[in-house]
């Protein structure tokens, strides 16, 4: 054949190449989706299009039906107006409807379409359904499915379907929908790599419960095909990557449902079931060589996953793990530290406790070094990295749990690790006391602060009961000097109240004052000023409330032979302090009492967690 007569053939190939530079009609034509009709501005009937369409778009949008129902009765003309697609991108009427997310359009419209106007495709190749389950509603989505199932099945660019969708959006609802309406299609509609797709996108999403049931699918997909391994190794490097990171997910449930429970004062524990998923994954991980599973661990550096795990205090997560491959405990980082390191440079108590249970390894893992020279408790003199349960302390508090670090670490290591210095010279006490200055200073401003600002209203309230100890209700008997209400009850109980009170805020001015005239050491953070703290707020917060009481008894004592309305009403509204004080400072005194006396049980607990069983690999 000549040049000149290829020619146009050539021209003709490089156009479906490049579909863009074809005819709207040649498009449609050679496109791998089922587009709608193409909209009249296309096709040079603009004056349709902006009487019809654009009005069509616009009620569709807003989810207004009446609008759009009386534009499809007025253009009857048009027998597959809903076929049409009334944007650029080809989305039809219903395209735009469900972005409305007005379900009852949805039903309207779905009433008046053909199964084949059901399945149309935008330019993605995105159906109606795709959208629903994008924006996650799953009532459009059922309006949709249950006319015409067989929109589960139709992909788009991506060659993604509907599900897929919904679980790339973090949508745990609408995929657990269109999970159920697929179990039906999973033989015949469901790939391997859909469910691979699947089994990601969910683990990304946390639905780890849908995830499980797509292990199981996988499974039985390997039954007849031998040679696929499951999980493949860049799926199961990227999925336990992600499982290092999601410390929450691994958080056993408690249950008090059981009667039993009501009685030993013990809640049931229901193991999570993002644990049960990454033990069977584990488990097929463990089948493969050594050389591969440090590979699996691996990433941009040597066993990044474990070194992630203990960053984030993934405690169960390394618990897992260990239990199938007790060696990693020993893998180091670049800088030569190995997980206990890392835990303690996080302050991550739950990873670090896992030492007491290695027996008489104990003692070798608390002397290593790192490539610094620096053991574990110049670890703990150094600034914590980042922890967000740090963050939600204030420095007096924060001060005082690196203080029981460095109290527990310095007691656990040998003695001579105690002066030895690291590659820069420094011992861990000289380490901790310089990266600690900044929190001193603040921890002391803070409790400066606080005690100052509680110190007045003790001396307040101080003020108010010693006043009304000699001013009280009913006044003095002329004649023998003694209270008018002396022999009633509640006149007592005002007077026993009024010196209960004087008594616990004097004690709140002296614990209030002490914390003031403190030498502010470091060691006076770790019991000395929280428990002052401790007792200054108790003994404030009791006056208070002695106060009120007493307050509201006078009133009974004056008025409640003749206006006992008026005691109650103002006993009622006394109660106002009380809350106010409780929603502004009673939390302050919940965290100084976990900080304080909870803080004892952070290390050396009595339960067992990495070789308290055997394990189930």
């Amino acid at each position: 054949m000549s040049d000149t007569g290829s020619q146009p053939l050539t021209e003709m190939s490089g156009m479906i190449n490049q579909p863009e530079l074809l005819p709207d009609s040649l498009q449609e034509w050679i496109s791998p989706y089922n587009h709608p009709r193409g909209d009249l501005d296309f096709q040079r009937r603009r004056r349709d299009y902006i009487d019809i369409f654009l009005p069509l778009y616009r009620a569709s949008i807003v989810g207004d039906w009446e609008a759009v129902k009386n534009i499809l009765d007025d253009n009857r003309e048009f027998e597959d107006l809903l076929g049409y697609s009334i944007t650029e991108d080809k989305e039809t009427t219903l395209h735009i409807a469900t972005l409305s997310q007005n379900v009852k359009l949805v039903e309207h419209l779905v009433d008046r379409m053909t199964d084949q106007q059901l399945a149309l495709q935008n330019k993605q190749g995105f159906t109606a359904l795709s959208f629903a389950a994008g924006f996650g509603n799953v009532g459009i989505a059922k309006v949709m499915v249950q006319r015409y199932p067989r929109l589960l099945k139709i992909r788009d660019e991506h060659d993604s379907l509907p599900i897929v969708m919904a679980a790339l959006c973090g949508n745990p609802e609408m995929v657990a929908y269109l999970y159920d309406e697929n179990k039906t299609l999973e033989r015949d509609g469901l790939t391997y790599d859909d469910i691979h797709t699947l089994f990601w996108q969910c683990i990304k999403a946390d639905l780890f419960v849908i995830a499980q049931s797509y292990v199981d699918s996988a499974l039985e997909i390997l039954n007849q095909n031998k040679e696929i391994g499951f999980p493949e190794r860049d799926y199961a490097r990227a999925v336990l990557y992600i499982f290092a990171g999601k410390t929450y997910a691994f958080k056993d449930k408690k249950s008090w449902k059981n009667p039993i429970t009501w009685v030993t004062m013990r809640p049931s524990i229901k193991e999570s079931v993002a644990t049960k998923l990454l033990r069977e994954i584990w488990k097929r991980v463990l089948e493969r060589p050594i050389d591969e599973i440090d590979d699996i661990l691996g990433g941009s550096y040597p066993f990044q996953t474990l070194f992630l795990a203990a960053e984030k205090g993934n405690t169960k997560f390394l618990v897992e793990l260990i239990h199938g491959y007790s060696d990693l405990m020993w893998k180091t980082n670049d800088d030569q530290q190995n997980i206990f390191h890392i835990a303690v440079s996080h302050r991550h108590e739950s990873i670090y406790n896992l030492v007491y249970e290695m027996g008489s390894f104990y003692n070798i893992v608390t002397r290593l070094t790192d490539k610094h020279g620096n053991n574990m408790l110049h670890l703990v003199g150094m600034k914590a990295k980042r922890n967000s349960n740090e963050d939600e302390l204030g420095a007096a508090f924060q001060l005082q749990r690196e203080l029981l670090w460095f109290k527990e670490v310095n007691s656990t290591i040998p003695s001579y690790s105690r002066e030895e210095n690291n590659n820069d010279g420094s011992t861990p006490l000289e380490l901790f006391i310089k990266n600690h200055e900044e929190m001193v200073s603040k921890g002391e401003k803070w409790m400066k602060g606080t005690a100052n600002q509680c110190m007045v209203v003790a001396a307040l309230i101080t003020t108010i009961v010693f006043s009304v100890a000699f001013t009280i209700p009913g006044g003095y008997d002329q004649n023998n000097g003694f209270p008018i209400f002396l022999r009633d009850a509640p006149f007592i109980m005002f007077v026993i109240l009024d010196a209960i009170s004087l008594i616990l805020s004097s004690a709140s001015i002296l614990m209030f004052l002490s914390i003031l005239t403190s030498r502010y050491t470091q060691d006076d953070f770790l019991v000395s000023l929280p428990k002052k703290l401790m007792i200054g707020l108790t003994t404030l917060f009791l006056s208070i409330i002695t106060m009120m009481v007493a307050f509201a008894i006078s009133f009974f004592v004056l008025y409640r032979n003749k206006f006992i309305s008026v005691p109650i009403i103002i006993s009622a509204i006394a109660i106002v302090p009380i809350f106010l004080y409780m929603k502004l400072q009673f939390p302050l005194l919940v965290d100084v009492y976990r900080s304080t006396y909870g803080s004892r049980y952070l290390f050396r607990p009595k339960k067992r967690v990495l070789f308290y069983r055997n394990p189930r690999f």
